[in-house]
């Protein structure tokens, strides 16, 4: 048995990178985006080529085995390992040099492809091969697996792209692999001379063989290309530190022709007759991975091929694409030039490798038969003979991927849960492996085949070139110290899966996981390891995952956090369940911001997971002070109101020392002002307010008094009800229970004892501060209580109208979750809307003041997430606001950027969107954003005011404007 410790301890002394064998750094890497898992020993993350040396040497005289591993989204299981994980993303992740004339860049393993691709683009160039995952996947991972993508019609494979390769050995040897046998360890040129007759013709002649070894590629006829062998073999032969790769010259100009088509296998059959036009791509896709929405704006049919042209003109472009179209035999044809329209299509494409693990009916799918190729000629007959085969034993599959080059993706809904399921896993790959032999195709067409495949690769090779695979790998790695159980000797396909450690039965849970089947075991299965929340640079409205952005660190990702909260359930490494340091450090830089919620393409929802995780890692337990202080902001703020004490403690935030104290004790980072509390909460302006002699006409909508309207920003209040009341709707508070004197307005007079109202039961809550905190006991007793006082108003169709984007979204998903039993949560959950939602629906013909005045700010990450910005965007375009918000995380996020510790990435966050945007937007313009901490943030770290649209609108109707 290896002693760790005398390992991580040797390591240590022998590189200059970091080495982690504590529970974090190892939990992080035991899968990739695949379906199997290992865990390692450990995790290096090398500085250089010399590190990487040292790591094979310490490693090589204890015997230990060495994993190269990039971003971590192969999808065969080859990125997994049980030693040593080598992780290049940290520090061997630059860009090198970028010759334009001669078209080549010197890159390293760690580089992720569009940092490559933005170096590029200046002189109009880019790297060819580009994978759906093209914003997080490395170089070393392209070459690893020999990856493709979507453009390899036009520009091949990444081995067709690969011109000299830096490679260490498993015994210390560097090579520099190229053509005419550089590079060669001894003994592979004399292996090859022995197998010429076998390597002419034991390899499939298709566009996408990936499986194997390359080994043709040393054939003097094809220049005896080492480095070109070297690509695809899934690091199993040597260590990839550096490459040089070959750059193309990028299209000025795009066009996108959609042909529809009756169902896949029609346009399967249609994607080798569109070749000879030369296009960029042929990509195929049917009607269960688009979204309903977007079908709408496709043409007719129940598959697609989306045809990319490029030129050097728009014009150019399009007359390629119409060229295509109209020689295209489909149901109907689009052509599209608009850069964004493209961009909306090629996002549903890249998302489909997330998506498609979804059925319609919510079944679970998985990878492991995700990219088969045949030649495209044979591609429609393979379809409709893999859909009987899914059908003759009752899986159910969705075909995507590159039609033009007869590679197929497919999730599949396989039971990997039960013995019967993994069994039925095992027959299906056998025979599926025969029927893609059959047609003449690889058992990979892209991802490699790790463990997947590899157990098959006889089937498609024979016995006796699969052996010269072991020979070849005996060449390089002697010592069969480089990712062991891949490729050649593989671990059977149906070991190592991913969900054998997981519990059997439910967890016992406080949110209701309507959409996993009220199971957080599946609800954590969600993150399949596509990593898009791994992607560094964002623009646009994409808000995930900001942490991840502000640190580069994967515990700080939502994939890093999900997979921790795998490990704390399978208890293996994570051995202390909910009451684990290492989750609970990994998700206390989570903002809840909810952006994967709908920005990461299986919804995995990292903000719910952590109110989970805290509600039962501090159960019975002391909190930490900022849940105490921030966590029960309501009810502070209540009593404050009711005690009219909010002048004396302004004056008190404003003394230096005291506020110190204050923000010590209450777990307050130093760096943060106080808010101002507002002398007159709005519900007590409203109170006193004359109402507008029309106040018995229009219709009914309830205006929910939100915390932070309340107490902190009433003026919102205010302004929301003189844009709503000019609209012609009547103006409505929710219930309340009343202390003294009937009310004015709305409400119900009920004697009750005073502290009931300063413990919050005399007015709605949305609960949002105490879910964040995970304080889900009181969350459900303040939602109930909320209920009980909405009772009135669910009797009628009234609108609920939520100022507050956060508190609305908690209104929408929390509620429900929490109260899944409740019908009244799911009652209250369908009529909140946003201010602009219902200006638009209950108030159609009401126009708005022009202004005419550019904007800038931040769309709400709740409202990007949950709620959707749609009717924002309408009713500021009818304003004459124009311009659009940016997109991320303002950083404050709540409790999230008061908290001690929290200020850096707080601020980080902010500098990433939304403070360039207002910092560079001309005079004149108006800065918005509907949510308290985003105005925070922009007030305390710019020094900008920032207004909700609300309040725009209503001075603008002050002034007489339009």
């Amino acid at each position: 048995m290896t002693d760790l410790t005398a390992l991580e301890a040797e390591l240590r002394g022998a590189v200059r990178g970091e080495v982690g064998f504590d529970v974090t750094s190892r939990a992080l890497v035991t899968m990739d985006a695949s379906n199997y898992r290992r865990v390692p020993l450990g995790v290096v993350a090398p500085r250089d080529a010399d590190d990487v040396e040292a790591v094979l040497q310490v490693c090589r005289d204890r015997g230990v085995p060495v994993v190269a591993r990039g971003g971590g989204t192969s999808i065969a299981g080859q990125a997994t390992g049980t030693g040593v994980v080598l992780d290049f993303t940290r520090h061997m992740n630059r860009l090198l040099s970028l010759d334009p004339q001669a078209r080549t860049a010197v890159v390293q393993p760690g580089l992720v492809l569009d940092r490559l691709q933005e170096a590029a683009a200046p002189h109009g160039l880019r790297f060819g091969p580009d994978p759906s995952t093209h914003s997080r996947c490395t170089l070393g991972g392209m070459i690893g697996n020999n990856a493709c993508g979507s453009h390899s019609v036009a520009w091949g494979t990444t081995a067709d792209n690969v011109r000299e390769l830096s490679v260490l050995t498993a015994r210390g040897q560097r090579l520099r692999p190229g053509p005419r046998w550089a590079g060669a360890p001894e003994g592979l040129r004399e292996l090859a001379g022995t197998e010429l007759a076998r390597l002419r013709t034991g390899f499939p002649d298709l566009p996408r063989r990936i499986s194997g070894y390359a080994l043709d590629a040393l054939l003097p006829e094809r220049g005896a290309d080492v480095a070109r062998s070297f690509c695809g073999s899934e690091g199993t032969l040597g260590v990839l530190t550096e490459a040089v790769v070959r750059l193309v010259e990028a299209p000025r100009a795009r066009a996108l022709a959609v042909l529809g088509y009756s169902d896949e296998s029609a346009a399967a059959e249609a994607a080798a007759g569109l070749l000879p036009h030369r296009p960029l791509t042929v990509e195929g896709m049917a009607r269960d991975l688009v979204p309903a929405a977007t079908t709408t704006h496709l043409p007719r049919g129940d598959a697609w091929l989306f045809v990319e042209t490029g030129g050097d003109t728009q014009t150019q472009a399009q007359a390629r694409a119409e060229t295509i179209a109209g020689a295209a035999d489909a149901v109907d044809t689009l052509v599209l030039t608009d850069p964004a329209a493209q961009r909306a299509l090629w996002r549903v494409r890249e998302d489909a490798a997330g998506t498609a693990t979804r059925m319609p009916d919510g079944t679970e799918a998985w990878p492991g038969w995700e990219d088969c190729a045949v030649p495209p000629a044979r591609l429609g007959a393979y379809l409709r003979d893999f859909r009987t085969l899914l059908a003759a034993h009752g899986l159910r599959g969705t075909p995507y991927g590159h039609f033009g080059d007869g590679c197929i993706h497919a999730r599949i809904d396989f039971d990997l849960l039960s013995t019967a399921g993994v069994s039925r896993f095992r027959r299906f790959s056998e025979e599926l492996a025969h029927l893609v032999v059959d047609h003449g195709g690889s058992l990979s067409g892209e991802h490699g085949d790790g463990q997947a495949r590899a157990e098959l690769l006889p089937k498609m090779y024979g016995p006796q070139t699969v052996a010269l695979f072991e020979r070849a790998k005996a060449v390089w790695d002697p010592d069969g110290l480089l990712n062991p159980g891949m490729l050649v000797r593989p671990a059977p396909l149906d070991t190592n899966l991913r969900f054998a450690v997981l519990p059997r039965e439910p967890v016992d849970v406080a949110f209701g996981y309507p959409a996993d089947g009220g199971d957080f075991t599946a609800a954590v299965r969600r993150c399949v390891g596509v990593a898009a929340c791994r992607t560094t640079h964002v623009s646009g409205p994409a808000v995930m995952c900001p942490s991840f952005r502000a640190t580069g660190a994967e515990e700080h990702s939502t994939r890093g956090r999900a997979r921790l909260l795998h490990e704390m359930l399978a208890g293996e490494l994570v051995t202390d369940g909910w009451r684990s340091t290492e989750v609970r450090d990994a998700l206390d830089l989570c903002l809840s911001c909810k952006g994967c919620r709908s920005d990461c393409p299986v919804g995995v929802d990292m903000a719910t997971y952590k109110a989970e995780f805290l509600h039962h890692h501090y159960a019975g337990r002391r909190r930490p002070a900022a849940h105490y202080s921030l966590g029960m902001l309501p009810l502070w703020l209540r009593w404050t109101a009711a005690t009219r004490t909010a002048p004396a403690l302004n004056a008190l935030a404003a003394v230096g020392p005291l506020a110190a104290v204050a923000k010590r004790l209450a777990g307050i980072t130093p760096r943060r002002p106080i808010p101002r509390l507002a002398a007159e909460p709005f519900t007590r302006w409203w109170r006193r307010r004359r109402r507008p002699t029309r106040e018995g006409g229009g219709e009914l909508a309830v205006l929910w008094p939100d915390t932070f309207t309340e107490h902190l920003s009433p003026t919102v209040g205010k302004a929301a009800v003189r844009v709503l009341e000019a609209a012609g709707l009547r103006v409505a508070l929710p219930p309340t229970l009343r202390l003294r004197r009937p009310p004015v307005g709305d409400g119900r007079s009920v004697t009750v004892n005073p502290l009931a109202v300063l413990r919050g039961r005399g007015r709605v809550c949305c609960g949002l501060t105490y879910v964040s905190t995970g304080q889900l006991e009181r969350a459900r007793a303040v939602l109930r209580r909320t209920l009980d006082l909405m009772d009135p108003v669910l009797e009628t169709d009234a609108p609920v109208v939520v100022l507050e984007p956060s508190c609305a979204a908690a209104l929408r998903t929390d509620l429900p979750e929490l109260l899944p039993d409740d019908p009244r949560a799911h009652r209250l959950a369908g009529r909140v809307l946003t201010f602009a939602e219902a200006l638009e629906r209950h108030a159609p013909g009401w126009r708005p003041p022009r202004l005419d005045r550019p904007v800038a700010g931040q769309t709400h990450c709740h409202q990007h997430a949950v709620l959707g910005d749609a009717a924002d965007r309408r009713l500021r375009t009818a304003a004459g606001l124009t311009g659009d918000l940016a997109g991320g995380c303002c950083g404050l996020a709540g409790n999230f950027g008061f908290e001690k510790g929290h200020f850096e990435v707080s601020a980080a966050c902010a500098e990433e969107q939304l403070l360039p945007s207002v910092r560079t937007a001309p005079a004149g313009t108006v800065v918005l954003a509907d949510g308290y901490s985003c105005r925070t943030q922009l007030d305390q770290l710019a020094g900008t005011r920032a207004r909700h649209l609300a309040e725009v609108l209503a001075e603008a109707l002050e002034e007489g404007t339009g």
